[in-house]
């Protein structure tokens, strides 16, 4: 089974402030904001929902392909994607751009400011999905507004399931275009406050979104998870993480467990809890793609954790 993950490919500046933001912030003074933070530690990563999720994929033993724009600097990604098995067939240059860039300072309380340039995921509207290449499941990720609207209608129009993931591309749809991508998909997967506005938007309540489509996926960091499928609502608890060292690409890592799970036919409370798991392992190693395991680790560690076997 290959699995198509649509959304980007990016470098990720990542910063940790040795503080809190809460504390540095004046709720009094936002509309006239002007902060600096001393980051005294700062990495450069490869990144970018697609190809964050790819990755993990990958450590599960599922085959899958990224469908990307990027740009000429794409060079040294694409080498590190390659020597790991990952597939570059469908990601697309555009000449005279960067590839998308995320510049993510973290505090201490695990909190995130970005910034983000897009680049060459501007261009993301002009590739089609392959709809013959033998895609048996899909993920529309955070992209440009139209890939991310044209892929959701080929995904459909093709009877090809997909996830709908929208992340940070949320600002960019009204509450009638996220209810169509909800229509559309098969999962919806959100964290906490994207489904808040999500909810807000279309003035659906969870129980009405899962309704449209298989299950609604609704992520909540250290308290777990809820899955609402089926006419019922499964709690998945968190995992303890060995240790806590940097949250950025837990969503993408767990997004990566749901996606085995579908792919094996799991029932909900074992594809939730490990989705969980892999977000777990995840948030103890610096960067988006630094963590390694294999799939009979995976096992023991599942077992370990919640005292049965997938």
């Amino acid at each position: 089974m290959t699995v198509m993950i649509c959304g980007s490919l990016a470098y990720d500046t990542v910063m940790v402030f040795d503080g809190r933001f809460k504390e540095h912030i004046l709720p009094d003074r936002i509309h006239m904001l002007s902060v600096a933070f001393l980051v005294p530690q700062l990495r450069r990563n490869y990144g970018g929902v697609a190809g964050n999720i790819a990755f993990n994929l990958g450590l599960l033993g599922v085959k899958s392909q990224v469908l990307a724009t990027v740009g000429d600097d794409f060079d040294p990604y694409e080498t590190w994607m390659r020597r790991r098995g990952l597939s570059t067939e469908y990601v697309r240059r555009i000449a005279d751009t960067y590839t998308a860039q995320a510049f993510i300072t973290t505090d201490l309380d695990d909190n995130q400011i970005t910034a983000f340039h897009p680049g060459a995921m501007q261009h993301s509207g002009e590739l089609d999905v392959p709809v013959g290449a033998g895609i048996a499941l899909a993920l529309v990720g955070p992209d440009s507004r139209d890939g991310m609207i044209r892929h959701a209608e080929q995904f459909a129009a093709a009877g090809i399931p997909f996830i709908f993931d929208v992340g940070q591309g949320l600002p960019m749809f009204s509450g009638a275009e996220l209810a169509r991508f909800i229509e559309q998909a098969s999962w919806v997967i959100v964290n906490d406050y994207e489904g808040q506005l999500i909810q807000d938007r279309t003035g659906l309540a969870p129980e009405a979104i899962a309704a449209r489509c298989r299950a609604y996926v609704v992520t909540r960091g250290g308290e777990g998870s809820r899955i609402y499928a089926d006419g019922a609502l499964t709690e998945i608890p968190a995992v303890r993480a060995e240790r806590v060292v940097d949250p950025t690409g837990c969503g993408d890592a767990y997004r990566a467990g749901f996606i085995y799970g579908l792919t094996r036919g799991f029932d909900w409370p074992t594809t939730g809890r490990l989705a969980s798991l892999i977000g777990a392992i995840k948030v103890a190693h610096h960067g988006t793609q630094s963590h390694h395991f294999t799939l009979a680790e995976i096992g023991e560690r599942f077992h370990t954790a919640f005292g049965y076997r997938f």
